[in-house]
């Protein structure tokens, strides 16, 4: 199985807020195992930017604290998984802890 992950940071860490992100930490999977990890700069923040440009960098899936309702719909309409309410953690700990079943999520952290 191969997989590709975007998580939302701040140096070098999970940030709250999706849309205020300094980077997106972007992570490979391969066979359950992470094979590459690199961080990319997004375009310029406006409503629905973002989803596009992890839709076109080939994200299955997106953990984060917190992210508003446009993004989540985009997301949705790209089968993209949304994993939300993640309380912090560095990108690799976050995607392992994914993949074995152990990632804490809980309510959107985001209140708009």
């Amino acid at each position: 199985m191969k997989k590709k992950f975007a998580i939302p940071t701040l140096n070098n860490q999970l940030t709250a807020h999706f849309g205020h992100c300094e980077k997106f930490a972007i992570v490979d999977v391969e066979d359950n195992k992470v094979t590459n990890e690199e961080f990319v700069t997004p375009p310029v923040h406006q409503p629905g930017v973002y989803p596009k440009f992890l839709a076109e960098q080939g994200v299955h899936v997106i953990i984060a604290g917190g992210m508003g309702q446009t993004a989540q719909d985009l997301f949705a309409q790209n089968n993209i998984e949304v994993h939300m309410g993640v309380q912090a953690g560095s990108p690799s700990e976050l995607v392992k802890q994914y993949l074995n079943n152990q990632l804490q999520t809980g309510q959107n952290l985001c209140d708009h």
